[in-house]
């Protein structure tokens, strides 16, 4: 089979990473990229992204509110069967908020999510989160084909934490959140980079406060959850940390995921290693 790279970034801010994306996307090649948190309309990103990703051979759905939310998917290995939301998503505030879109590429049925935050877990939206990550399992059909990847704002275990005593009356590691993603891998859905690096350091989430990046301080939330087709083809699984360096990035780095070759070899699994790496936190 040919070689598929695939690859899920929380741009925070589409427009505002329009000079990092563009030479990233020209840098590593992804055949298929997740892109969640635009923060644009739909005619607003196509105004500025369009032609560029045209020029690059991408197809582009996009699905996007303005201010809030927003994700993406380009691919170059097609772009079929677009459904534009999540079926069955619940609405917070009496709105549908643009956090899913789905299409078929390159054989793979592959769903760009930005998974509510929850704020709190005594906050209204943490509840939506969990009724928004039970619709996620139910739209999975196929799962051996199917692929989710994006920002799913869950730790899966305190391994993919800094520092977990920091996290204990947080989101995103509480045992609701983390039984519902457990439950996409109870689909069949393989969390690729952690089957890849089972007991590495690996984080793709930096705050931008106090220096957390430098220390290497930061959180797992970004995944890649493959069923058994693309899960059984992975060659290479990693963190870009390149692109979260220098001068206006994201929060986030990319994951990339490579099929069936590796073009960088098995790198990984962050590259850059951190300036400042530090031992996994010590559980008990």
């Amino acid at each position: 089979m040919p070689h598929v790279r695939l690859a899920t970034w929380n741009v925070n801010s589409a427009l505002i990473r329009l000079p990092r994306l563009l030479p990233w996307l020209d840098e590593r090649a992804p055949d298929v990229v997740c892109l969640q948190e635009t923060k644009l309309t739909d005619e607003a990103f196509a105004e500025s992204f369009d032609a560029p990703l045209k020029e690059r051979g991408y197809e582009v759905v996009h699905v996007g509110e303005g201010r809030w939310n927003g994700v993406a998917l380009l691919s170059r290995v097609g772009l079929d069967d677009v459904v534009r939301e999540l079926p069955g998503a619940p609405r917070f505030a009496d709105a549908l908020e643009a956090r899913a879109v789905t299409a078929t590429c390159g054989g793979l049925r592959i769903t760009s999510v930005y998974v509510p935050n929850g704020r709190t877990p005594d906050d209204p939206h943490y509840a939506y989160k969990l009724e928004w990550l039970a619709a996620l399992a139910a739209s999975v059909t196929d799962p051996a084909t199917t692929v989710i990847a994006g920002d799913v704002n869950i730790a899966p275990t305190d391994d993919d934490l800094w520092d977990p005593s920091l996290f204990v009356d947080s989101t995103h590691v509480t045992p609701a959140e983390r039984a519902a993603l457990a439950g996409l891998q109870e689909l069949g859905l393989h969390d690729v980079v952690r089957d890849r690096w089972p007991t590495e350091r690996v984080f793709s989430y930096w705050d931008y406060r106090a220096g957390r990046f430098h220390q290497d301080k930061g959180m797992r939330i970004d995944l890649v959850l493959a069923g058994a087709d693309p899960a059984g083809r992975v060659t290479a699984a990693w963190i870009d940390r390149k692109a979260r360096k220098g001068k206006g990035p994201s929060d986030h780095a990319p994951v990339i995921v490579d099929l069936d070759t590796a073009p960088d070899g098995d790198i990984g699994p962050v590259v850059p290693p951190p300036s400042t790496p530090a031992k996994l936190p010590h559980r008990t």
